[in-house]
């Protein structure tokens, strides 16, 4: 006969995160979560939740005020009265795991040498020991796109869940896109041309062109492993993630896009997408739009501006959602859910605030029909927070799942906090 349990949530979290942050098993047991505000990321909200979860996927997703529910089927009963419940939220262009501090060269494994680098595989770089990664599940951030940096053509990036014993245990999608960093056409400081432009674009032009061309052929004598690592972005299988941030880049950069017949575009970073929507949305291209929490890149702009992007490019409808990427990123993606929070003082609705850094981003990622809302058959990865998760005064997450698994919150900064203020509170 089954035990049935009613947990009482703040003993069950403080049970887990006394323990070190070990990976946690598959989820076994049938679990509900019972009276919950369920913010479902797709812009719906049910106050008076139950959720349950099943072999690590979403079953159950209703009012509980009017589901009649055999608790007889459960082995856990969550009251979780109050507290808000929320979607995992994915941190895309993250080089989380693949940096832990910024200023020891040795700890920083996102960049290799070369300028065309489609076939270096970010992922296989991926940490899973990282302790950078502990504290930014503390704020909800569970999955992430693990992506590399520098040249012409960075490489390939993967999406992965954090709690995994490896990077193969980590990846839900791997080698999803390739990432080109589009030459700028002015000097951001000083205002002169690039005077290299044009042979940079051409030397890209050169090397989509041999892509292309050996993409053609199914097989090869001798196979170049960065044309092979370019037939995705071809066929489909891969999406191109071009870097540019002002509209003349913008603009060459789609062209160039739509010159190779590529089949998946998205713009990352796209501080001046704001002024090509139309262009945007004739193409069907999306927006993983720069960091909210920054300066204006010019003298003339609002210095409300960057705050002011996101409703600005929701009202366009333009596909969208928020990342991190800049200085200190790695430990900064903890800031996500606030990104979206200023995005809602900003105009937006809270709703649709949130879905800018769960469902919007699983869209962009093409991992939506497995992750990115709490909807039936969608893993079960979500967090429990006993505020509101994108105020940073009120968020304190109290629990998350992964794919049904129950994740131990504890990490370096709260055993710290934990030491020292035993050692101050007398």
């Amino acid at each position: 006969m089954k035990n049935i349990f009613l947990i009482l949530f703040v003993g069950l979290f403080i049970s887990v995160n006394g323990q070190t942050e070990t990976p946690a098993p598959k989820q076994t047991k049938k679990i509900i979560l019972l009276n919950g505000i369920a913010h479902l990321g797709n812009g719906k909200v049910i106050k008076n939740s139950a959720i349950s979860i099943i072999d690590g996927k979403f079953d159950i997703i209703a009012d509980a005020a009017v589901i009649k529910i055999d608790f007889k089927q459960f082995d856990t009963v969550i009251d979780v009265r109050g507290k808000h419940i929320y979607p995992g939220i994915i941190a895309p262009n993250s080089t989380l795991g693949l940096t832990e501090i910024d200023a020891v060269r040795a700890t920083r494994d996102y960049s290799e040498v070369g300028q065309f680098k489609p076939h270096v595989r970010s992922v296989i770089a991926y940490n899973t020991e990282s302790k950078v990664t502990t504290t930014i599940r503390s704020n909800g951030i569970l999955m992430g796109q693990i992506t590399p940096r520098s040249g012409v053509i960075s490489g390939t990036s993967s999406i992965v869940q954090f709690d995994a014993w490896n990077w193969e245990d980590a990846v839900v999608k791997e080698d999803d896109g390739l990432h080109l960093n589009w030459t700028s056409m002015y000097n951001r400081w000083g205002g002169e041309k690039n005077k290299n432009y044009e042979k940079s674009v051409a030397q890209l032009n050169g090397f989509f062109a041999d892509a292309l061309a050996y993409s053609k052929l199914e097989e090869h004598k001798e196979k170049n492993l960065r044309f092979e690592a370019m037939r995705g972005v071809f066929n489909g299988v891969k999406t191109l993630y071009i870097h540019a941030n002002y509209i003349k880049e913008l603009t060459e950069a789609i062209n160039f896009s739509k010159k190779y017949n590529v089949k998946k575009t998205v713009i990352v970073g796209g501080y001046d997408s704001w002024m090509i929507t139309d262009m945007l949305k004739e193409n069907n291209i999306a927006v993983i739009l720069k960091r909210v929490h920054s300066l204006p890149q010019r003298q003339e702009d609002d210095v409300y501006l960057p705050y002011k992007l996101p409703h600005m490019l929701f009202d366009a409808e333009v596909l969208f959602c928020l990342e991190n990427a800049g200085d200190m990123e790695a430990m900064g993606t903890r800031n996500l859910p606030f990104y979206a929070g200023t995005a809602a003082a900003y105009g937006l609705d809270k709703e649709e605030a949130l879905s800018l850094i769960t469902l919007n981003t699983a869209k962009i990622l093409g991992i939506d029909d497995f992750c990115g809302s709490i909807e039936t058959g969608k893993d079960a990865t979500l967090f429990i927070s006993t505020g509101d998760a994108l105020d940073m005064k009120t968020n304190d997450v109290i629990a998350a799942f992964i794919q049904g698994r129950m994740l131990n919150l504890n990490n370096f900064q709260k055993q710290l906090y934990d030491k020292y203020s035993g050692k101050y509170e007398h």
